[in-house]
């Protein structure tokens, strides 16, 4: 009988142990709520997006440090401008003096194309390649290398930073990508950008006929 209770008082306390929150739960929340955001947003979910983003930034307003909000910031502008939306992150730029962080500030460079600023070095290993060879002016090498970017969103925010440079089979290409993981925003994005540089009819015909499809309901 001791040995149960003293065994019933043993679980209970590693559970405890085990279920309690972290002191830092309000980032942890807001992490995945942005999380959900990046994908209801490119997945044209709008009003799940919009929740998503609500309690992305209300949870990060819990803190006094203002690194997680900054990069929510940061993270809205970079999705919008991934889908052709000319944003100028004045959300990020309202906060930015308050957080000082020079990877954010290169990630705020590089997005807007400030390569003047751009630090390279603070810049996240998913672009650091590509930003080289936008640096040095090198289209050519930078077209080729995004290609070899892992991560999905980043491929198509960098993708979208040369857009005007690209061929359509790049263009092709990346959609494939907005293809497979339904982010119809994107997918919409790079037809358009498919069609506005194909002079064949036929192909013209093609392409109106899926993003008409697209956007019907």
């Amino acid at each position: 009988m001791k040995m149960t209770i003293f065994l019933s008082l043993f679980i209970l306390v590693f559970l405890g142990c085990s279920f309690k929150s972290p002191p830092n739960e309000w980032q942890y929340k807001s992490v995945n709520a942005f999380d959900a955001y990046i994908k209801d947003f490119l997945s044209a979910k709008d009003r799940l997006a919009t929740n998503d983003l609500n309690r992305a930034i209300k949870h990060a307003k819990q803190s006094a440090d203002l690194k997680t909000l900054a990069k929510i910031y940061l993270g809205e502008c970079a999705l919008n401008i991934s889908i052709g939306i000319d944003d100028k992150c004045n959300k990020y730029q309202s906060i930015a003096n308050l957080v000082d962080d020079k990877k954010l500030d290169a990630y705020f460079n590089f997005i807007r194309l400030n390569l003047d600023k751009l630090d390279v070095d603070a810049l996240h290993e998913n672009y650091k390649d590509f930003a080289l060879y936008l640096l040095k002016n090198d289209k050519t090498k930078a077209k080729k290398t995004l290609l070899f970017i892992k991560k999905p969103t980043s491929k198509l925010l960098a993708a979208a930073l040369i857009k005007d440079d690209l061929d359509n089979y790049t263009r092709e290409e990346v959609l494939k990508n907005a293809s497979f993981l339904g982010y119809k925003k994107s997918v919409l994005f790079w037809l358009n950008e498919i069609k506005r540089h194909t002079y064949n009819k036929e192909q013209l015909r093609k392409i109106t006929k899926k993003i008409e499809i697209i956007n019907s309901k």
